[in-house]
């Protein structure tokens, strides 16, 4: 997963919106949006407990198969980051106040399927113990 810091992110709250770049609000719902053509769709964290933006990327990912790019906006937190990780983003941009240093720890922390999540996730649903078992 890619990090932004917020002051480094000069796309998210700009006017610039093309058909291949789409901003999907939290509270839209992902199987109404039309993705041919799409790259990269930005799902917006308003607040750090409302957390639909995670669905939304799972079902972007594993139920409608999108393959571009999905970014993380908003009130974005380094604690946050595995979760989004194993729901499918691709890339996070960093709320102002949080520390580039230790959201790259934490994603060093947790590097993927491998660690041992028991269930699979949005971009591997093939559960941890199968990986086992074939080792």
């Amino acid at each position: 997963m890619k990090l932004i810091a917020a002051y480094a992110d000069t796309t998210s709250d700009s006017d610039d919106v093309s058909p291949s770049h789409v901003r999907l609000a939290n509270d839209a719902d992902p199987y109404q949006l039309a993705l041919a053509g799409v790259q990269r769709i930005d799902l917006h964290f308003p607040k750090f407990s409302d957390g639909r933006a995670f669905s939304q990327a799972f079902v972007l990912r594993r139920r409608l198969g999108f393959k571009g790019e999905l970014r993380a906006t908003g009130d974005v937190l380094v604690d946050q980051l595995p979760h989004m990780q194993r729901s499918g983003f691709d890339l996070a941009v960093l709320r102002a106040d949080q520390d580039m240093a230790v959201a790259k720890r934490v994603l060093a922390a947790y590097p993927g399927h491998d660690i041992g999540h028991y269930q699979g996730d949005a971009l591997d649903t093939r559960p941890h113990f199968i990986d086992a078992r074939q080792a």
